[in-house]
């Protein structure tokens, strides 16, 4: 689970800690500590030790990942891709209904 490195970090400065007191405190490792710190890589249960530990909810931790630059073109295409689906169905009505009208 990605977490903020720098919020740990940041929480763990302002109670004056080091890592290895911080890792006693969650019953984990200091290399686990070092790793989230240069990473913001956990386990859902050293998340809940942290959150414990530092007395804040889980949210302020967790980051959310935004969507790749890649994710958004897919997105964009098939929008552009659905959009001239429609364009296309429609043109072909409206197209056939002037031919009907005007044969009429």
């Amino acid at each position: 689970m990605d977490i903020s490195a720098t919020t740990v970090k940041d929480l763990r400065l302002s109670r004056g800690w080091t890592q290895q007191h911080l890792a006693d405190a969650c019953d984990i490792s200091l290399r686990t500590v070092q790793r989230i710190e240069k990473d913001g890589s956990a386990s859902n249960e050293t998340l809940l030790g942290l959150c414990a530990v530092f007395e804040i909810e889980q949210k302020t931790l967790v980051v959310i990942p935004s969507p790749s630059h890649q994710q958004m073109q897919q997105v964009s295409l098939r929008a552009q891709t659905l959009t001239l689906a429609f364009a296309t169905v429609c043109g072909g009505c409206i197209g056939a209904l002037i031919m009907f009208l005007v044969l009429s």
